[in-house]
Order: structure tokens, then C-alpha cells, then sequence
């Protein structure tokens, strides 16, 4: 796909799914992907390589969450992996702060230099574990919205990403449609990490073909600080999730 086709779809594939797409914007996403396509040949980025379903299943996708941040929110990014959303994030949101957080540093060192090349200058990409920098003066209860996309299981989601969200802040899952099952079971631990109301919001997305893809966010409010026992290690999270 040439570079004009690229920006053609991104205006399509965005239009149909309700959102603006600036010629920018669309270069951004181009240089993107070749980066994103170029390097995966040689690390584990993405099982998508054709285009238009990057653009679909990648970028609109990761901006279903925008409607739902703030305006100048501090965001951090659980989860990251090859950045999403907080790439595409950071491209239509230049009003955010955000961190990019994932354990496998050759990913974060990906998304590190993809930043600087896209020039967004307010994305910081950090290596470690969840359950520890959540334990880190410098990170926990520190920001307005914790993203995560296709993480872990909701009961285990809540816990890593709850204590870096401050009182009056939230949450936000992307999720599939199986996402009222995985609340159903986590609604304990949400109580016990500090959160309290929850909304799943239904943002499907619609293909060139008029085919749909059923997503689904989950909002949690942070009303309460998470008690310093939590995050347990990992290994325990994972065992016995609250």
C-alpha cells in the first residue's frame, strides 16, 4: 500500500467509526506502521500485518478510549506491549501525559524510539513490572486514567492497574464482549483495590465491508486509595486473583 493509499483508508476507517483523521494524523499512522511492519519481522509486535486492518484493529481501536480521558490527563499504559494504545494515543492526544509500561524491555526500547521518531515528546516508555512500580512512591496513586488493552484477565487487571490511579480517577479495560462475565468475577477485588462505580460501554468497530467487531470498555472510578497490600506479588495475583 503506497503512502496515499494509506492515508485514504486511514480517512476512511476512521470516518466510518466516528472520528477525525487529519493529514497529519494519517502520516503519523503511515510512518507508524512501516516502523511497527519493519521491525516485526524481527521481534513479536503484532500477529496484524495487512494495513487496513492495522489501522482498524490498531489505531481506531486504541482511540475508543480517548472520549473517556480528560483533557491534560497524566495516563499510564499497562500493559503496553507494542503500544497500544498509548502510541496512537499520544499522536491524536498531544494534550496527555503519557507512560508507557510494559516488562519486556526490547518492546519498551520499540516504543521508546517510535516516540522520538513520531516526535511525541509527552510519551515516556518504561520497562518493569506492574506489581512493583505500583509500589513506587513515583507511580502509585499518581494518575488520572490507567489504560490496559488485552492484558490479563479482569479479577487480575484490577489489581495491577488500580493502585497507580489516583483518588478520583479511573480505569479503563478494553475488552472484548465477553467483558460482563470477567466483571461479574471481578467485582470484589475492584471494592478491595479502591474502586467503585463501574460502566461497560459497547464501541464496536466497523470494517470497510460494514463487518463489525464487538469491543467493550470498562470504566472503573477510583473513590478509594488502594491499601498498601496490594499489589501482591505476581505469583499470588495470578493463583488466587481477588
Amino acid at each position: 500500500m503506497t503512502e496515499q493509499e494509506f492515508m485514504e483508508a486511514c480517512e476512511r476507517s476512521f470516518a466510518q467509526n466516528h472520528f477525525a483523521c487529519s493529514a497529519k494524523q494519517a502520516k503519523q499512522l503511515y510512518v507508524l506502521t512501516c516502523r511497527m511492519l519493519e521491525v516485526n519481522k524481527s521481534m513479536n509486535l503484532t500477529a496484524i500485518t495487512d494495513e487496513k486492518e492495522v489501522i482498524l484493529r490498531h489505531y481506531v481501536d486504541s482511540l475508543t478510549v480517548s472520549a473517556h480521558i480528560p483533557q491534560h490527563a497524566r495516563v499510564i499504559d499497562v500493559g503496553c506491549g507494542a503500544g497500544f494504545p498509548s502510541l496512537p494515543l499520544a499522536i491524536f492526544r498531544p494534550d496527555l501525559t503519557i507512560l508507557s509500561l510494559d516488562g519486556t524491555a526490547k518492546r519498551i526500547a520499540y516504543v521508546a524510539e517510535t516516540a522520538r521518531l513520531l516526535g511525541l515528546e509527552r510519551l515516556e516508555a518504561v520497562a518493569g513490572r506492574a506489581e512493583e512500580l505500583a509500589n513506587s512512591s513515583a507511580y502509585r496513586e499518581s494518575f488520572d486514567v490507567a489504560t490496559a488493552r488485552a492484558v490479563a484477565s479482569f479479577p487480575i487487571l484490577c489489581e495491577l492497574c488500580l493502585p497507580f490511579v489516583r483518588v478520583g480517577g479511573q480505569m479503563i479495560a478494553m475488552k472484548s464482549q465477553q467483558a460482563t462475565e470477567e466483571l461479574m468475577a471481578a467485582k470484589h477485588g475492584i471494592s478491595l483495590c479502591g474502586g467503585g462505580n463501574t460502566t461497560a460501554v459497547s464501541c464496536d468497530l466497523v470494517s470497510d465491508s460494514s463487518e463489525i467487531e464487538h469491543r467493550t470498555l470498562i470504566l472503573i472510578k477510583k473513590i478509594e486509595e488502594t491499601p498498601k497490600k496490594y499489589p501482591r506479588h505476581f505469583s499470588k495475583i495470578s493463583k488466587k486473583p481477588l
